[in-house]
């Protein structure tokens, strides 16, 4: 049995390299065709950072494993929270964010009740993606609008040096080499982690849907949880909480919307039991902090880990 676990954890290293250089090279591709910073920023990282999970919840609607797509979505959520929040407040502490992120948060828990709501019909199909794929199209327009208007008060040069991915110097063999390794590593890492994903879960008598709330969410929460650590230690973490909205929002929205329209995605009566109020108790949690500008201190971050601690036994011991 550790097969599957290796090759389900080759195919998570294969999809986060895919996603990191297709990023890169959509970014310098699209700095070089003169698209905006801003729009840039709004629309191929966002899309591109997304991308394995956008990928796996595909293939599994296609391996008809589709509990995988809806698990790996709140799970994500859950543990953007609790654990890619919670680690690094509980070592060092996480400032609030520099930035307000009040109209982003009333946007994120909006579209997480949106989200329930559709669930509750008992399937996330054509019409319900169609719902999903138009709010996070609104959503796009409004900051398309936030961000023309940036620009048009010269505010956008200095925007290039804030996306990380952006580098003036990449010769352009490198910028389509980036984005032929990120087209053909993402397919293939979702293929291998999706299946041997699957394989894991019926060994151990657990569903696709559990799975997906623990081993595939907290595999593709680990960038986040990585990056969050690091800025946190570095005394730069007051970008974490507005990554986490933003990064839940896609989540709900442009996934699960896309995945819809590809094929249905049940909805496990299970996720009305716990998965849902956990998702929307997380996503509430973070109200003080962001209209308060609370700072998450250590006993906060012990809180919120311990929280994602307990809701884990919780759903292995009960799935």
């Amino acid at each position: 049995m550790i097969e599957p676990f290796a090759y389900a954890a080759l195919g998570l290293v294969i999809l986060l390299l895919a996603g990191d250089v297709l990023v890169r090279g959509a970014v310098n591709l699209s700095l070089r065709l003169g698209i905006p910073a801003l729009i840039v920023s709004l629309t191929v990282v966002a899309f591109g950072t997304s991308a394995p999970e956008l990928l796996i919840s595909i293939q599994s609607v296609l391996e008809d494993v589709p509990g995988i797509a809806l698990g790996n979505v709140v799970g994500s959520n859950i543990a953007n929270v609790l654990l890619v929040l919670g680690v690094p407040a509980l070592l060092s502490g996480l400032e609030p964010p520099v930035s307000d992120t009040r109209k982003s948060y009333l946007t994120m828990m909006a579209a997480s009740i949106l989200f329930v709501a559709l669930a509750a019909t008992g399937v996330f199909g054509f019409w319900q993606g169609i719902v999903l794929v138009t709010a996070m199209a609104l959503i796009l327009a409004d900051q398309f609008r936030e961000a023309y208007a940036h620009t048009r008060a010269g505010e956008d040069d200095d925007d290039v040096e804030a996306i990380d991915e952006a580098d003036p110097e990449m010769p352009a063999w490198k910028i389509a080499l980036y984005l032929v390794l990120g087209l053909v590593g993402l397919p293939v890492g979702a293929d291998l982690l999706v299946d041997n994903a699957t394989i894991i879960a019926s060994e151990y008598g657990v569903s696709d849907t559990v799975i997906g709330l623990t081993l595939v969410a907290i595999g593709t929460s680990l960038p986040e949880l990585a990056t969050t650590v690091m800025a946190a230690l570095r005394r730069h973490s007051e970008v974490a909480i507005g990554n986490v909205i933003g990064s839940n929002l896609f989540n709900l929205l442009a996934i699960i919307g896309v995945t819809a329209l590809v094929g249905d995605i049940p909805v496990d009566a299970n996720f009305f039991k716990l998965d849902f109020w956990i998702m929307l108790l997380a996503s509430a949690i973070l109200a003080p902090f962001v209209f308060r500008r609370w700072h998450m201190g250590r006993g906060i971050g012990a809180l919120l880990v311990l929280l994602y601690v307990t809701y884990l036994v919780c759903i292995l011991t009960w799935g």
